[in-house]
């Protein structure tokens, strides 16, 4: 497995996904279902995800080409896609409101768009298109599947989340992540503008 790659993959993934973000929004979802329904939906977001953002970003690319569209076109509409992820992280604040005590939430919206949403699926294609080698693809399938299971551990233990970091530190980690993945939008349209022109 490649270290530096896993490392980048992880970051990446961190800022767009946002676990204990993902964790506050699952417990104010299931407030009012009881544990064994809230394991469940948990487990079910997180397999979900972990099998779309894999699936899409192993065969997205393979499917990009054959409508005739460059890795390098989708690097800089992806970076474009992430970088108003990041605006609306920054400038907007998510509403979501509570759903039934036996809704199942596992697809909508804690896979979609929450986990497994368009910025995603972006990135996951953008990472695994980085890697031209088995090693590079395992190091990136790792780094989502070490996320997923983080977010999963932070949704199942959410109620005491919710009360050690509170509503005013959730607001200011989503947005110190929001600059971050700016940043990191910009560097995807920063290589695919370079690679486009050279």
């Amino acid at each position: 497995m490649d270290i530096a790659i896993y490392l980048h993959a992880l970051t990446a993934l961190f800022v767009i996904i946002d676990p204990i973000g993902a964790a506050l929004i699952f417990n104010s979802l299931t407030a009012d279902s009881d544990k064994k329904h809230r394991h469940i939906m948990a487990i079910k977001a997180v397999v979900i995800s972990g099998i779309t953002l894999i699936l899409f970003g192993n065969y997205g690319e393979t499917l990009f080409s054959h409508l005739s569209i460059n890795i390098n076109s989708l690097r800089i509409s992806g970076g474009l896609l992430l970088f108003f992820t990041a605006f609306n992280m920054i400038t907007k604040a998510m509403d979501f409101s509570r759903s039934g005590k036996d809704d199942d939430i596992s697809v909508f919206p804690m896979s979609i768009p929450l986990l497994a949403g368009p910025g995603t699926l972006t990135l996951s294609i953008l990472l695994f298109s980085h890697t031209s080698e088995i090693t590079g693809t395992i190091a990136v399938s790792i780094a989502i599947i070490s996320i997923l299971t983080l977010t999963l551990l932070l949704m199942l233990v959410s109620k005491y989340l919710k009360k050690i970091i509170g509503k005013t530190g959730d607001e200011i980690l989503k947005r110190f992540l929001g600059v971050i993945l700016a940043a990191l939008a910009i560097q995807f349209i920063y290589d695919g503008i370079k690679n486009i022109a050279f």
